[in-house]
């Protein structure tokens, strides 16, 4: 089983930060688009080859996220009509995602068998997550999905901010 660790900068305008091994040792670096449409986040490996890309749908009613992996569309996030609670699903061939995904405390499945687990470190200065792969072959698919679920969140929150 491999750990991974997410450590959000709480001041980063463009979203840009790594994902750390145990050994403190990046080994994915994530860039957010600044400024661009449609906003974007690229995920690339240590050697600075793209992975995975998260990218919002720009002209929809409800906001929309699709993650690729390797060129291959794996999933999409997408928001539900609903009056009071923002609700949102998840839809991917094969993948699941179990628990409580909007707290950051989910499983990923993959037919049926858990590849990767996310928990949200709660004493830390920004966002800070664990993620242990115990599939490997599954690690960026896992990295991309807790990536883009942040990335909704923080789509929520700024829109929640911009409305109130």
């Amino acid at each position: 089983m491999k750990q991974l660790y997410i450590k959000q900068k709480v001041f980063s305008l463009s979203g840009k930060f790594t994902v750390k091994n145990q050994e403190e040792q990046d080994v994915y670096y994530v860039e957010g688009s600044f400024m661009q449409i449609p906003k974007t986040y690229t995920i690339m490996n240590r050697k600075r080859d793209e992975v995975a890309l998260i990218s919002k749908k720009v002209f929809s009613f409800l906001p929309k996220f699709f993650v690729e992996v390797n060129g291959q569309e794996v999933l999409t996030i997408k928001k539900e009509f609903s009056f009071f609670k923002a609700r949102y699903t998840i839809d991917a061939a094969g993948i699941e995602v179990h628990g409580n995904w909007w707290d950051m405390e989910f499983d990923v499945l993959q037919h049926g068998e858990i590849v990767g687990k996310v928990n949200k470190e709660w004493f830390s200065w920004g966002d800070s997550y664990k993620v242990q792969i115990l599939n490997e072959e599954m690690e960026a698919i896992v990295i991309a999905i807790v990536v883009a679920i942040d990335c909704v969140k923080a789509d929520q929150a700024t829109s929640s901010a911009a409305s109130t």
